[in-house]
């Protein structure tokens, strides 16, 4: 086994995170249950018709859109039950999706489809300085795997000439101004840091004439004389107001920065608070779900529509969903991924979407988990283990079951000849038929995984070890060890040797073992066994907390979150599966066509061992796996 030297990289990675100053418009820094009804008389009922699962079936979760049928959203569309339902989901384009978002892609998407309504996926495209092509398309793709199709692909940029003659309409009515002062300076007017230094109090910009500030709006547009920071259009508001989101918010600055699908046609460009309620009202969008971290900024939402005379669509706002155990923030992960500490944006150990459909996570599962979590104006913070235990649930009733060794050493039946072959016939779910059948060749030589021979005997040791029987999964006879080899240098045992305990009278009666493992046979006819690298992935930080350890989570890094084990091997039934992927035909990879998906989605069980899909860098006839999640049995099990 191998660890991942991520230690190497943390010394040159743990310099100061530069600080960005934020522009004034900077975006706006669970409840009980209802008791139960009491149960009623039980009735009786015929015995129920067991259904026939399919191959590759999808889990069957207890109510897919139950977060839709109850509590906040219910309520939500009670509020405004609108005729035709139209909502929207807006990233900006300026990195990676991370699990968090999947609840906004559910959320938005799901209400959407639960109506027979649409849902747009509108880039918010406002930002050029941070934006690039690769999280288009990887975002787009994110939403396309979690198994929801937007009815349009739109871009806050398509509205630009029509959000620029919004603006100037707004000046016009007095409703917005050309301010010069500085960052400082607007800082001030604010009372402060956090509104609470001093009071607040007007720009000195605020009263100019409506003709003045439309003047200087232009040469904002057309000259350069201004430069970034030096002018910004804000919306006059309400200063006295405690919302610090009415405190007179940018509507527009400059950014001297070629936009990725208008070039240089601009060098203003709208802010968030500008653009957000006003391309939702442009796409007429019935409900505006966002994070209870906007919840202050509804006012602002609706002061704009009413003050330039729009359809003002409805905003509300849940609370988001944050894991605890890892770090989600954008800059953060950047920096992770610039120092090497991790293999890049999609590394398993990460919690962006990429790398978790990377590390084999179902997106039903992602769904699962989000459903069954609910919503409600609530943060949601979940350990990395109740994520972990949706997803092993749902792998359970979905992929199939392998022999995996991480830890090869071979097993010669001396009293086997040498070419010896016996085909056994293995099911590929021992709950399911429907998964079907493979068969796997028993050799004269077999393989076991390390783990399972000991070299002395002992009472709570029920696996294989000199002198003493164990059976091989589905081998009609057991083995029983008669001695070993050792490597003198190292001390590790480089083979078993052991007999097949199968009656000479041709009986089939047999002592049955107490134990049965996992094993491979060797035969080159049936290209058995199936070499792979695997890797074991760990929480890639120590603590529930990375951000409050000392010196910040670049402390916190777990030096064992990957164990590679260079040498395993896998029967041959893994070729089956892979031909038959995706496991499970389920959301975003359900139309995939055999021998077309994706690497991630050859999942099955490894027996014993953990959950694993085949990665990326599988090529050339290379396996490398990696491990979903670790079986239940595994925290706290016995020999």
């Amino acid at each position: 086994m191998e660890n991942n030297p991520v230690m190497e990289k943390l010394k040159e990675a743990q310099q100061p995170l530069n600080g960005q100053s934020s522009a004034p418009n900077g975006k706006p820094a669970k409840g009980s249950k209802p008791p139960k009804a009491p149960k009623a008389p039980k009735e009786t009922k015929p015995p129920p018709v067991k259904k026939e699962k399919t191959p590759n079936a999808p889990a069957a979760p207890v109510d897919p859109n139950s977060m839709f049928k109850e509590g906040f959203l219910k309520s939500v569309y009670n509020e405004k039950p609108a005729e035709r339902i139209v909502t929207r989901f807006p990233p900006e384009p300026n990195g990676f999706l991370h699990i968090g978002h999947s609840k906004a892609i559910a959320i938005n998407f799901g209400f959407a489809r639960y109506h027979d309504g649409v849902c747009y996926l509108r880039f918010d495209d406002t930002n050029p300085e941070a934006e690039e092509e690769m999280y288009f398309t990887a975002i787009e793709e994110m939403v396309q795997w979690l198994g929801f199709n937007p009815y349009k692909v739109t871009y806050s940029s398509d509205n630009f000439d029509k959000l620029y003659e919004v603006a100037e309409a707004l000046i016009q009515k007095d409703g917005a101004y050309v301010c010069e002062c500085s960052d400082e300076e607007i800082k001030k007017q604010r009372g402060g840091e956090k509104g609470t230094a001093g009071p607040r109090y007007a720009c000195a910009h605020r009263d100019r004439p409506v003709s003045e500030s439309l003047q200087e709006f232009r040469a904002m547009k057309n000259s350069t004389k201004y430069k970034p920071r030096e002018a910004f259009l804000r919306m006059k508001q309400d200063i006295t107001d405690g919302n610090p989101q009415m405190w007179d918010l940018a509507a527009y600055r400059i950014l001297e920065k070629p936009h990725h699908r208008t070039g240089n046609k601009w060098r203003i460009y709208p802010t968030y608070d500008f653009t957000h309620c006003l391309c939702d009202s442009f796409e007429d969008i019935s409900h505006s779900l966002c994070t209870t971290e906007f919840q202050l900024s509804r006012v602002s939402y609706e002061w704009l529509c009413d003050a330039v005379e729009v359809y003002k669509p409805m905003q509300r706002e849940y609370g988001r969903l944050n894991l605890t155990g890892t770090v989600l923030s954008k800059r953060k992960l950047k920096q992770l991924v610039d120092s090497h500490i991790v293999r890049g944006w999609d590394d398993p150990r990460l919690y962006t979407l990429i790398a978790l459909r990377r590390r084999g996570i179902p997106p039903g599962a992602i769904l699962a988990f989000v459903n069954e979590l609910g919503v409600s104006t609530a943060l949601t913070n979940i350990q990395i283990v109740r994520f972990e235990q949706v997803v092993r649930r749902y792998l359970e009733q979905t992929v199939p079951r392998l022999m995996l060794l991480l830890d090869p050493i071979p097993v010669i039946i001396d009293n086997l000849p040498d070419d010896y072959v016996e085909d056994i016939e293995l099911p590929f779910s021992p709950k399911d038929p429907a998964f079907g059948m493979h068969t796997v060749p028993f050799t004269s030589t077999v393989y076991i995984d390390r783990s399972d021979f000991r070299e002395v005997d002992s009472r709570d040791f029920f696996r294989l070890a000199p002198g003493k029987s164990v059976g091989l999964l589905k081998v009609p006879f057991p083995i029983k060890a008669t001695s070993f080899e050792k490597d003198e240098a190292s001390g590790n045992v480089t083979a078993v040797h052991a007999t097949y305990e199968k009656p000479e009278d041709g009986s089939t009666v047999f002592k049955k073992p107490k134990t049965y493992i996992q094993w491979v046979g060797s035969s080159a006819a049936h290209n058995s066994p199936i070499k792979a690298q695997v890797r074991i992935f760990n929480p890639l930080f120590r603590s529930e907390n990375p951000d409050a350890a000392e010196g910040g989570y670049l402390n916190d890094i777990n030096p064992n979150s990957e164990e590679i084990y260079p040498n395993a091997m896998i029967e041959t039934g893994l070729e089956e599966i892979r031909k038959r992927a995706p496991w499970p035909e389920e959301e975003g990879e359900k139309d995939v066509k055999k021998g077309e998906a994706g690497w991630e989605t050859v999942r099955f069980q490894g027996l014993r061992v953990g959950y694993f899909c085949m990665d990326k860098e599988s090529e050339g006839g290379k396996v490398v796996l990696n491990r979903i999640v670790s079986l239940k049995e595994d925290s706290g099990k016995g020999s």
